[in-house]
């Protein structure tokens, strides 16, 4: 049995649209710069990449990967059966689990103290978020091929608490610890931003994004005293880094947090309070609202998605994100993200990582030095 730490990355997708072959590009070179960044940890013994990318075989193997190519859909991928496998047939006794673009701005430092932090435990499990994970590392205890593991990765470090009794601990919130590239708004905010790796620096600028509305809301962050309106998944620990980094003041309405995780989106559980008021006052009035109370409002608008039950696709959600509101065949969605790209302020959207990673990203990036 390795003794040392080891790193099992997957990094899978079948894109069908031209937004999702953005969000591709942008996040194998962001793989690939932190493959760069994990040769130089000391305390970590052997990476392994799963993934049904044949382009990525060769460069991640220059980086000392060792790559396990699939043929597996995408749609039928279930992490926890493969992630299992490889535990098994490796060996291995601790574990740092991430998706290939779920921590692209980590650094060495972090990745280090991740590595000490496992190989100085036991039973124990660690990970960036309790109830929607991108990064969990964890020790592999005697039982644990008995235990059903999660078929996406954000339950994982609950299952593991729960259904195996190792001692959870949050790791420290940086932006390296929380942003994730998981819509199109977090390629917008790391294309206007300082901080990307050279290859997703060189990824991005071939893509000629539309910066216009965020630079608009990051010009409203950085003002004094202006209201912002933050709708969705919203935690704590944002709503701090923001108070204690910017002057602003908040209007936060927070709901339906961990509704991946808990399985609330499967069971048709996800409730939106804003969704009922949109039923009594429509779009048209929510906006103008939002104009009303505040200069610039950030929208997790998967929220709204999961409560009305909508049946879209990877591409109109992508869509919605890069206000390209015209392209967009769902007709609620398309008006909603029209309304948003037309509104006299700023209304930036997109899911979980909006209102974590990437605000956390626009924090340190504005923060007065």
């Amino acid at each position: 049995m390795s003794k040392g730490v080891n790193a099992v990355i997957f990094e899978g997708s079948e894109p069908g649209s031209y937004v999702e072959e953005m969000m591709v590009r942008v996040r194998q070179a962001a793989l690939l710069d932190n493959l760069e960044k994990m040769k130089q940890v000391s305390c970590l013994d052997k990476i392994y990449l799963h993934t049904n990318r044949p382009e990525l075989v060769e460069p991640a193997t220059e980086l000392g990967a060792i790559v396990s190519l699939n043929s597996i859909d995408p749609g039928k991928f279930h992490f926890g059966n493969e992630l299992q496998k490889i535990i098994r047939a490796e060996n291995l006794a601790r574990v740092f689990c991430f998706n290939g673009a779920g921590c692209p701005l980590i650094t060495v430092a972090e990745l280090e103290m991740i590595c000490s932090r496992l190989l100085g435990s036991e039973r124990f499990v660690y990970t960036n978020n309790t109830q929607s994970a991108d990064m969990v590392a964890f020790t592999v205890t005697n039982n644990f091929s008995s235990v059903e593991l999660p078929a996406m990765d954000n339950s994982l470090a609950l299952t593991l608490r729960d259904q195996l009794g190792l001692e959870m601990e949050l790791m420290p919130h940086s932006r390296g610890l929380l942003f994730d590239i998981d819509t199109p708004t977090d390629l917008l905010v790391l294309g206007a931003g300082p901080f990307s790796g050279p290859r997703t620096t060189d990824a991005l600028k071939s893509l000629q994004l539309d910066f216009t509305t965020l630079e608009e809301a990051k010009a409203v962050l950085s003002d004094e005293y202006e209201d912002v309106v933050l709708i969705g998944r919203v935690g704590a620990p944002i709503i701090g880094r923001l108070n204690a980094v910017l002057k602003l003041r908040l209007r936060v309405f927070s709901e339906e947090r961990g509704m991946k995780s808990l399985g609330r989106i499967e069971s048709g559980e996800v409730l939106s309070l804003l969704g009922l008021l949109l039923d009594h006052a429509g779009m048209e009035k929510l906006f103008e609202y939002l104009a009303v109370v505040a200069r610039c409002a950030i929208i997790d608008s998967r929220v709204l998605m999961y409560h009305y039950k909508l049946n879209l696709t990877d591409s109109d959600r992508f869509l919605s994100d890069l206000g390209q509101w015209e392209e967009i065949k769902d007709p609620w969605l398309r008006e909603f993200t029209r309304l948003a790209v037309e509104s006299p302020i700023p209304v930036v959207l997109g899911g979980h990582s909006l209102v974590s990673g990437s605000l956390w990203a626009l924090c340190d990036e504005l923060a007065p030095e």
